[in-house]
């Protein structure tokens, strides 16, 4: 809980460099209508950036601050507000105002990237948390020794963690219905006509389930065996098999319920993952073709450019401002690896990795 029992919790909202607004909006106006239905300042709060200046979000809209990193104002909890490009995010200032915020008692939030500065700051160790699903596989990459959920929000003791969206808003419902009651909770969910107030343990992302119906488990199944074995990618002769059906009888679900079949399927889950490492590490690319199932760079960046038109290099120097236009290059160059030093990178290693994408049901790639 924030705050003592009858006093007013004051809680600071630490802004950084393209925060997300949506996120913001979510955690902070339950505690305005808090104070608003109850008749009763139980909440006030103050904005903080980094050097004291106001901070543009990332749809462009400034906010102005009240104070800068390393004030000596009392909190009851702080909040990191983060969005875009966290992961890239230079904070000294901030992240050594977090540590003396720690070593005072602070409760410490995160809203959305946020987890990424507290996680950087060595905030996180031993505590449960989370962070946007977009972000989550860049962030146990980067920091393999956190515990890091795919839940909606994580309360652990001091540490207050969530996805971004709306998952404030039912982060912050639940605080307050622990501090004040669950009437009053219901009241404010109500005012922003939410159907219900979610639980931590509700998921980020709509399960599959829901998207094509409960009549398809074994679809649902083996979509989930796809997306727990990114590393070392399954057969589909072995998926077949858990899900105790034919082959043909998986390509027919995949091809009526989702419009593809199971090894493009497959192939675009270890995409989108090698895509999220590519933007929120600085992981070489031979790595994270490797984490993504890809035995070899040449074929990883093959693949990688006839989805998203530009090799992984390409991508990353255009993430980081240094390409403005994609460059017409071989993608069988966009990483050079001397095969001797790394027998993965050599395609004579791999027989089928440079087969076609229908004989890539019995290969890693």
């Amino acid at each position: 809980m924030i705050g003592a029992p009858g006093l007013t919790a004051r809680i600071g909202f630490y802004l950084s460099p393209k925060f997300s607004m949506m996120a913001f909006a979510s955690v902070i106006e339950p505690l305005r209508m808090a104070n608003q239905l109850s008749g009763e300042t139980l909440y006030s709060w103050s904005l903080i950036s980094s050097d004291g200046r106001p901070v543009a979000c990332s749809n462009g809209i400034a906010l102005g601050v009240e104070y800068a990193a390393g004030c000596r104002e009392r909190f009851d909890a702080v909040f990191a507000c983060a969005g875009l490009d966290a992961h890239r995010l230079e904070d000294a200032p901030g992240l050594d105002w977090f540590r003396a915020l720690a070593t005072r008692g602070t409760v410490l939030g995160a809203v959305c990237t946020g987890t990424w500065l507290l996680a950087r700051a060595g905030l996180l160790e031993g505590y449960r948390a989370t962070i946007h699903w977009e972000n989550l596989a860049g962030a146990r990459e980067q920091f393999p020794s956190l515990v890091l959920s795919a839940e909606l929000f994580e309360i652990d003791r001091d540490r207050y963690t969530c996805a971004g969206g709306t998952a404030p808003l039912d982060m912050m419902l639940s605080e307050i219905r622990t501090r004040c009651g669950a009437a009053l909770a219901g009241r404010i969910s109500e005012q922003y006509l939410c159907e219900r107030i979610r639980d931590r343990n509700d998921r980020q992302r709509v399960p599959l389930v829901r998207r094509i119906g409960s009549s398809q488990p074994k679809l649902a199944e083996a979509v989930s065996l796809m997306e727990a074995n990114i590393e070392e990618p399954m057969t589909l002769d072995e998926l077949s098999h858990h899900v105790a059906l034919s082959r043909r009888q998986l390509e027919r679900l995949f091809q009526r319920y989702l419009e593809t079949v199971p090894t493009r399927y497959y192939l675009s889950l270890r995409l989108e993952r090698a895509r999220q490492l590519l933007l929120q590490t600085s992981l070489p690319i031979v790595e994270i073709a490797r984490a993504c199932g890809f035995i070899s760079a040449p074929h990883f960046s093959k693949c990688y450019r006839e989805v998203y038109a530009l090799p992984p290099r390409d991508e990353r120097r255009r993430a980081a401002g240094l390409l403005s236009v994609p460059e017409v290059e071989d993608p069988s160059v966009d990483e050079v690896v001397d095969p001797a030093a790394d027998p993965a990178a050599d395609p004579a290693a791999d027989p089928v990795v440079d087969k076609t994408a229908d004989a890539d049901d019995n290969s890693r790639s």
